[in-house]
């Protein structure tokens, strides 16, 4: 799995923001020193309001004393957004650097297709041994060798070629490859208690970062459907695909360098996804 060419979306703020202050009234200030005074019996009639007020704010505030026992509790709280996250942990262990050993249940697979999508987008896709171990990792036993002999095809020694790279996937000198796949969010099509299809909103980001680069690093938006079995106690893939989008608008954020890119990549880490 491999990403496109999109333009880089940001979602970083633009503009500049502004605080307005009033300032104190000034003598002969038209604008606030030419103001009439009130009148005493008008300001304690609004004093009087205020207090009454409150003494009625506090009296509702106190209604029906400390009974923890009454029925407007929990029941009555807005439930969270489906489409929050849970915070639960995702997986205890992990195998090659990939996060294994999910949930039996819809959670669970949410959480094992985004972090499958991730190895599957990622740079140890370019290189044999690498490809081999994610595949064996992350696939079913019955779908290992179709998959396998499928993502060799598509990484062959032409296409590494064509983007750039030496024929074992790694990056020219004085070059860093990038090829990082970030999910945004899943979302299940379809769950029972031995498959699952999930569909994982990602953005992507794509290219050589060097001076000389000829494909410099880009952005895109896709979304990855994968198709899981629960097989040996853990969620594993059956097959994947990709389409484009959603892809919101472009962001205005200034470019930055292949020097500063490169040193990203580098330097910050990825994550366990978890739903």
């Amino acid at each position: 799995m491999t990403l496109g060419d999109d333009d880089e979306t940001s979602g970083g703020y633009g503009g500049t923001g502004h605080t307005r202050t009033r300032l104190p009234d000034r003598p002969g200030d038209v604008y606030g020193g030419a103001r009439r005074g009130r009148s005493s019996s008008r300001s304690l009639v609004t004093v009087v309001g205020v207090v009454v007020l409150l003494i009625a704010a506090i009296a509702f505030a106190n209604r029906g004393g400390d009974d923890s026992s009454s029925t407007d509790g929990a029941g009555s709280q807005p439930k969270a957004a489906p489409t929050a996250a849970s915070g639960d942990r995702p997986v205890e262990a992990k195998a090659g650097g990939i996060p294994t050993g999910y949930a039996h249940d819809e959670q669970g697979a949410q959480s094992a297709a985004a972090n499958y999508t991730a190895a599957l987008g990622s740079d140890g896709m370019f290189n044999a041994s690498r490809r081999r171990g994610i595949v064996q990792t992350i696939a079913a036993p019955s779908s290992v060798d179709r998959l396998q002999s499928g993502f060799d095809s598509d990484y062959s020694a032409d296409f590494l070629k064509k983007i750039g790279l030496n024929v074992d996937g790694s990056a020219p000198a004085g070059t860093t490859f990038v090829n990082r796949t970030l999910p945004a969010g899943t979302k299940s099509t379809s769950f029972s208690s031995d498959a699952a299809t999930v569909e994982v909103w990602c953005n992507g980001l794509f290219g050589l970062a060097g001076d000389d680069s000829k494909n410099p690093v880009t952005s895109s938006w896709f979304t990855v459907t994968i198709k899981l079995a629960w097989s040996g106690g853990d969620w594993k893939v059956l097959e994947s695909s990709q389409k484009a989008g959603p892809t919101p608008v472009t962001g205005d954020n200034p470019i930055s360098g292949a020097e500063e890119i490169g040193k990203a990549v580098q330097e910050f880490g990825g994550f366990t996804y978890a739903r």
